[in-house]
């Protein structure tokens, strides 16, 4: 089998991440990357360029690209790729406001290209089991599901003044992953939080389309690194997974980047969709609107 060839566009800590994760992958190849930094030179290796900018990339034999540049970028590039015709993996949230992602997802279907938002827990095995279990009904009728993320420590103010706060940054990934188990939307949200300096931490409480209730705790100070973990209670059962828990948290990953990737390529190839949809990034970024509103 003919690896998928992948450019990536950015080769900051998410593009290195990317890069890490595909190491061993037999089904896609990182053949090109583009990032202006004087430091993505070493990047370069067998099989591997290294270009300044987009427009070099996409002169690459490419099968696709994959957006790991800021947030703020990505309606700029996501316009260049799909002018080249080639399907978008980008990073979420594809934009940082849910007007930027009804835009972007307007370019890509104005252009037909396929474009899929790296939503990476939806390629995490422990969540695809619960997943399955809510939808085979063994949980019963879902009453609540709490959603946890919390880091290590907080980002750098130059991060923070484009990341369109704690939940457009880290509030997305809950958002998504909350409407991707359940199956249900998101309609009412009210938020609090709690800041000291730089540390924030921020919950949301939802009502879903179906009933059931939802917790988004987010924070930016654990002192045991990055960890993420989920509850779901229904009438009949109950699951529970630290899906992103030390000492296995990178592994886990690592792993979920592969298989997202892998399945980008397979829909590329003309395969069923399996990631987060257009579609879905807006949902999600439009639900991190509203709780962010909420904050006052």
């Amino acid at each position: 089998m003919t690896p998928f060839r992948l450019g990536l566009l950015g080769a900051g800590r998410m593009g290195r991440t990317h890069i890490a994760a595909l190491e061993n992958s037999a089904a896609v190849r990182i053949t090109a990357i583009a990032d202006p930094a004087p430091a993505a030179a070493a990047l370069a290796r067998q099989g591997v360029t290294v270009h300044d900018d987009l427009d070099a990339l996409l002169a690459e034999p490419l099968d696709g690209i994959l957006i790991a540049v800021p947030s703020t970028l990505h309606g700029a590039a996501i316009a260049r790729i799909a002018a080249a015709g080639l399907p978008i993996l980008c990073e979420k949230p594809c934009g940082i406001t849910a007007a930027q992602a009804r835009s972007h997802a307007g370019i890509a279907e104005a252009a037909d290209i396929k474009l899929q938002v790296a939503y990476w827990r939806r390629f995490v095995p422990a969540l695809q089991d619960i997943r399955a279990r809510i939808a085979a009904g063994v949980l019963g009728e879902i009453l609540h599901i709490a959603c946890h993320q919390w880091d290590a420590a907080p980002p750098s103010a130059d991060f923070r003044a484009g990341s369109g706060g704690i939940f457009v940054d880290m509030g997305v990934h809950e958002f998504d992953q909350i409407r991707w188990l359940t199956g249900q939307d998101i309609t009412s949200i009210h938020t609090t939080r709690a800041t000291f300096a730089t540390e924030e931490c921020a919950q949301s409480l939802a009502t879903l389309s179906g009933g059931t209730t939802a917790l988004i705790s987010l924070g930016q100070h654990f002192p045991l690194g990055d960890v993420c973990r989920v509850e779901v209670f229904g009438t009949r059962d109950a699951a529970e997974s630290r899906f992103l828990w030390p000492p296995d948290a990178d592994a886990t990953f690592h792993d979920a980047l592969r298989r997202q990737a892998e399945a980008f390529a397979a829909w590329a190839g003309g395969g069923p969709p399996q990631g987060a949809s257009a579609s879905d990034a807006l949902a999600a970024l439009a639900a991190a609107e509203r709780a962010g509103a909420a904050l006052g």
